[in-house]
């Protein structure tokens, strides 16, 4: 197996260059085409699951961080804060948590209204070391897919149980297998809320919706978040190294410091739970490991070119070229490959990876059809390009949960 970073070179996903920066990658438009499928399945699984998607900057004052925790218990993953003028200080987020927990309390909130879900595919910051770097799997800029729901005590197995479910949803969508389940639990030292009450809640709750899930979990000590325990999704890459793709947090800091509440139904004021949850996590990561999963061969529905178009000769390169733009305006990612490209057999050799190859040549051409070629050798057609782009838009769709 070719690990993710020779196979982002081979098929032009994604680069790096040192005037940018170590751990800032940048993506060409075959990688930005997988991560934008990604981003549109997770944005719209997450609209099916009642989540509501909100921006919030990547910039915060310190006091945000201090108030957090984050500063106390995280800095050393953080960038320096920035002086402006007087004696304000911004710092570059390293999480989203903090903003949804002031997007929340921004307005008040009744009990009818929980759970509220609150989403974001957002940038955050780590002060990653150089040694550490690498590829897409750790960097120093990140976009992650975010999220948190707030709600009462009562909601929070279920809230979790189904945040479990998007996840394997989403796994089983992107053809990826989890290595194991993890309930990462606080550990000795000074790194961890020093509140013993709230672990001793928190972590039973982790438990009994792992155990109500059915699935096999190991204890992981001394890997929670400052905050509270989570349930980690471990992933293992092409060199047998495991990391963290997706998780569930429980949190009852957050809610403290920041003074969230809710109205009850007995008119008196309440605080939420805050259950943080990520369903692919980093966006980097999530391709890091989609790239070595599937070795270049993706998943119609994350593959860069979904249908090649492959006229004949010379003579039939206008009707590929008009069958590629009805292939774009139907919401496919087409693209024609010419003859000027090798024989018809060199072509189909180069895009073996592809989903989908629809071969043009003058029968198909006069009668406005099209043969195509699944991935794998299977051949269907000559079809109707109505007919084609029809079954082409149902098999390059992700199943959503």
């Amino acid at each position: 197996m070719k690990d993710h970073r020779r196979l982002g070179r081979e098929l032009g996903l994604f680069g790096s260059d040192p005037l940018i920066g170590a751990g800032l990658p940048y993506w060409l438009p075959a990688g930005a085409a997988v991560r934008q499928a990604l981003e549109d399945y997770i944005a719209e699984a997450e609209r099916r699951a009642g989540y509501q998607r909100v921006y919030s900057p990547v910039l915060g004052k310190r006091e945000l961080y201090e108030l957090s925790g984050h500063w106390q218990h995280y800095s050393d993953d953080m960038y320096p804060a920035m002086e402006l003028s007087g004696d304000e200080q911004m710092v570059l987020r390293p999480s989203l948590c903090p903003h949804h927990a002031v997007i929340y309390r921004s307005r008040e909130h009744s009990y009818r209204e929980l759970p509220l879900r609150m989403s974001e595919l957002g940038g955050m910051y780590r002060s990653e070391l150089s040694g550490v770097l690498g590829g897409l799997t750790r960097v120093r800029a990140i976009q992650l897919n975010d999220a948190h729901v707030f709600c009462t005590l009562e909601q929070v197995a279920e809230e979790a149980r189904a945040a479990l479910g998007l996840i394997r949803a989403a796994y089983e969508a992107m053809g990826i297998v989890p290595a194991r389940y993890r309930l990462s639990l606080p550990g000795p030292g000074g790194k961890y809320v020093d509140k013993p009450e709230l672990w001793e809640r928190s972590v039973p709750l982790l438990r009994e919706v792992l155990d109500a899930s059915g699935v096999a979990y190991e204890d992981g000590p001394d890997e929670a978040a400052f905050y509270g325990p989570k349930i980690d999704v471990q992933v293992v890459d092409a060199a047998g190294r495991e990391s963290t793709l997706s998780t569930v947090q429980l949190d009852f800091h957050q809610p403290e410091v920041f003074g969230l509440e809710y109205v009850g139904a007995d008119g008196g004021r309440h605080r939420p739970v805050m259950v943080h949850r990520a369903i692919i996590g980093s966006v980097e990561r999530a391709v890091a490991h989609l790239i070595e999963a599937h070795q270049g061969r993706f998943p119609a529905w994350l593959a860069p070119v979904q249908l090649a178009v492959l006229p004949l000769g010379d003579e039939q390169v206008d009707a590929g070229a008009k069958l590629v733009r009805r292939c774009v305006e139907a919401g496919l990612r087409a693209e024609l490959v010419a003859p000027d490209r090798g024989t018809l057999g060199a072509r189909i050799r180069a895009g073996r990876l592809v989903p989908y190859q629809a071969v043009v040549g003058p029968r198909e051409a006069a009668a406005d059809e099209v043969s195509l070629r699944v991935r794998g050798g299977e051949q269907v057609g000559p079809l109707p390009v109505a007919a084609a782009l029809e079954r082409l838009g149902q098999e390059c769709s992700p199943a959503y949960p």
